[in-house]
């Protein structure tokens, strides 16, 4: 009987000795994109760092889950159904760009809960808004991202870009699952100045 419980006992012991080595292995670095933004840019939209499906695609919120494509759909035109290069056109055609506060991390995983705050690098975010002074509001999706960029940028944008706008927008991630993707179009669609597109009726046979 006792040998019998000794043996049991074994096979746990396992898992407990690698959650105990866990904490001691490196959270990699990882790096977010280039700015997606055109000579008609009015309004940037920041993240805080892609995500790990984004990382793979190599695209913006490329989560299946994720709502912001859908929003943009809506607003613009430049929904999930369209090539992604085509969704990055539609977005400047509206003089919307795209980029991330971040521009590198330490993350363990996905979620903007895991990067590790003193291991953050930002991106260069007053030159880009020097080159393209028609920039004149920052969106913010979500608290992550309104966070990192106060953190980095509080101080010089209200000394160089008192006159840019800066917006924190709920976050379009599945894991803002409290707020309804009716509340997200709506906040979504006034911080852009756009009134979402209709959904089209089934056509009529």
């Amino acid at each position: 009987m006792t040998a019998g419980r000794a043996a049991a006992r074994r096979p746990r012991s396992r898992p407990a000795a690698a959650r105990a080595r866990t904490p001691g292995t490196p959270a990699p670095r990882v790096y977010g994109f280039a700015a997606v933004v055109g000579p008609r840019a009015r309004i940037l939209i920041l993240g805080s760092m892609p995500g790990r499906a984004s990382l793979q695609a190599q695209q913006y919120y490329a989560h299946p889950q994720n709502q912001f494509w859908k929003i943009m759909g809506r607003i613009c035109g430049a929904g999930a159904g369209l090539a992604y290069e085509a969704r990055l056109d539609a977005l400047q055609r509206r003089g919307l760009a795209l980029w991330d506060v971040l521009h590198s991390c330490v993350r363990r995983g996905s979620l903007d809960a895991a990067i590790e705050r003193d291991g953050a690098s930002p991106n260069d975010l007053l030159s880009l808004l020097r080159r393209h002074p028609g920039i004149h509001r920052l969106c913010c999706n979500g608290a992550a991202a309104y966070a990192a960029l106060q953190r980095h940028f509080a101080a010089p944008l209200a000394r160089e870009f008192p006159h840019v706008d800066v917006r924190r927008l709920p976050s379009t991630s599945p894991a803002n699952a409290g707020c309804s993707p009716a509340r997200k179009l709506a906040a979504w669609s006034r911080a852009l100045g756009a009134r979402a597109q209709a959904r089209q009726a089934p056509a009529r046979a």
